[in-house]
């Protein structure tokens, strides 16, 4: 769990000196300065946790701080903690893999939210803890595809079913779950071509990939998540919400929360959707994609020691 934290409060040191900041200058005098409190408001506004979710916690700390004018700034920030982790109560999603056999992962999203590399990871990840993994590279739209993932692939020591650009991604799809169930794996991860919500043609594609997968197992695919770039902030609510429309979502991986200010976004999607995270990606490396914690989230981003 120590690691854990750590992974999550260097992945998101961005935006936790901001509010560091902020809260210092709120008890920076006798009483509760309205200026200071206001930065921290608009530091929450900026990092996109939404109007909500702001309100709850900035109403919280004035309600606490009135109560006893001696909290410092340190005070605050657990209370902005505290109001994170109750916002996000059921947030934690959590595979038990072995109720299926193979149990299949699909990973949808748009254009450059990550999901070559996160299928890559999140097959290291799963291998790591035991698990006999393939992964169906059904991204035969983009040229690079392939050359990407089946480096991942060689490097991390996956198992993997593939074919060249321009193959159709269902048949890949088909091949894949097939391989696995010859080779007795426990998991198949299959990582889509990025696509964007507004195209129907696009969306339709999916929808044949998933009768197609349907032949092999009529249960599959048991998860399917959004690959959701977390850089993006509030647009990327708008991005979840359309795809949860047209396409049945059973959860979320969050990616770029490293390289972000505006990763308050998630809990912003989280509210409306009530789909679960899976799993925030932290940086570029295969142990930067960690299992969601709300706690460890809330913590890091308020700058909170794992002491407390």
């Amino acid at each position: 769990m120590r690691g854990l934290f750590r992974k999550f409060k260097d992945g998101l040191k961005r935006q936790t000196p901001t509010f560091r900041k902020a809260f210092e200058g709120i008890f920076s005098g006798a009483k509760l300065d309205q200026d200071a409190l206001e930065e921290l408001e608009e530091a929450l506004y900026t990092a996109d946790f939404g109007h909500q979710t702001v309100e709850e916690i900035i109403k919280e700390i004035q309600a606490a701080y009135k109560a006893d004018k001696s909290m410092r700034g340190e005070d605050a920030a657990k209370i902005g903690a505290t109001v994170l982790t109750r916002v996000l109560e059921g947030a934690e999603g959590r595979v038990e893999i072995g109720n299926n056999n193979p149990e299949v992962i699909s990973l949808i999203g748009v254009n450059g939210a990550g999901k070559t590399t996160t299928s890559a990871k999140l097959s290291y990840l799963y291998q790591n803890e035991g698990y006999k993994v393939l992964l169906g590279a059904c991204d035969t739209f983009r040229a690079a595809a392939n050359e990407q993932i089946k480096a991942w692939a060689d490097r991390l020591d996956i198992d993997i079913v593939s074919s060249q650009h321009g193959a159709d991604s269902a048949a890949v799809a088909f091949d894949a779950l097939a391989a696995a169930k010859s080779r007795k794996r426990d998991l198949v991860i299959l990582d889509t071509a990025g696509r964007l919500h507004t195209k129907s043609n696009l969306m339709k594609e999916l929808e044949k990939m998933l009768r197609v997968i349907h032949k092999q197992d009529e249960t599959a695919p048991h998860h399917s998540w959004l690959v959701v770039d977390g850089s993006l902030g509030s647009n990327s609510i708008e991005q979840a919400r359309a795809f949860h429309k047209s396409f049945p979502l059973t959860g979320l991986i969050i990616t770029k929360l490293d390289g972000t200010s505006r990763g308050g976004a998630l809990v912003g999607i989280y509210r409306e959707l009530k789909l679960p995270i899976y799993f925030v990606g932290l940086g570029e490396q295969p142990d930067d994609l960690q299992p969601f914690s709300a706690k460890n989230y809330a913590n890091a981003i308020f700058g909170i020691s794992e002491d407390h």
